[in-house]
């Protein structure tokens, strides 16, 4: 089985040090970029399975970068920011990440973080039954594989997270599932601080909805407990 590659993008040179050392002995091949600029090349030159993103970069902003790469990549991406710092992460979640870590962190958390990415992601595009990896609610139809939602005939594409939220909800509509039961379903996302995570991207993915015409409101919020999604929309 090959290694899976990651790219590092940060400025610091020991942290870029200590994550190859950490994370190579895991059987990673990591590969490192130090500036915000040219990332696009390091991506297609280096084809990484995920990617770890500093959002304070030399040359350009992380988030700009991040914004970059969503408008044609949705390679998994997992944000490093400024502990304390939840605009950074909440901007961050919402341009696309599907995780976050505040620096400094423990690198068995992060190889713990990159492994549920990875899980989640691998999860999906192995999937090989159609049946089970595409949902059709009258005219709006997901596709889990390549994590695509379209109604009628305008097409959008879903982060990862997004991905995993809207197949949790809709394999059971009108059911609440809360929060917990969410990060449970999903794999891997009962971290710290989650929870707000979560809201976060059922915001996009309403957002996302209401672009191509679906109504971002047939998912519900159910205060104090958790999220639906209505099959049947009254006019």
């Amino acid at each position: 089985m090959s290694e899976m590659k990651i790219l590092v993008i940060d400025d610091d040179v020991k942290l870029q040090d200590l994550l190859k050392q950490y994370l190579e002995n895991r059987e990673y091949k990591v590969y490192s970029h130090f500036i915000g600029s040219d990332v696009d090349e390091k991506i297609q030159s280096v084809q990484p399975e995920l990617i770890v993103l500093d959002i304070m970069l030399p040359n350009k902003s992380g988030l700009e970068v991040l914004k970059e790469i969503r408008t044609s990549n949705n390679i998994p991406i997992l944000i490093l920011t400024a502990r304390g710092d939840d605009s950074d992460r909440i901007v961050g979640l919402e341009l696309g990440s599907d995780d976050y870590l505040p620096k400094p962190f423990n690198p068995r958390e992060l190889d713990a973080r990159i492994r549920a990415i990875l899980r989640r992601y691998n999860s999906n595009s192995s999937d090989n039954d159609k049946s089970s990896s595409q949902i059709s609610i009258g005219e709006l139809y997901f596709d889990r594989i390549i994590r695509t939602l379209k109604f009628q005939t305008k097409e959008v594409e879903l982060s990862s997270a997004e991905a995993d939220i809207f197949y949790v909800l809709t394999t059971d509509c009108d059911k609440i599932f809360t929060r917990d039961e969410i990060m449970n379903i999903t794999k891997g996302r009962d971290f710290m601080g989650f929870e707000r995570s979560i809201d976060v991207h059922v915001s996009k993915l309403r957002n996302k909805m209401d672009e191509i015409g679906a109504g971002g409101n047939r998912i519900q919020t159910i205060w104090g407990k958790g999220y639906r999604f209505i099959r049947d929309i009254k006019s």
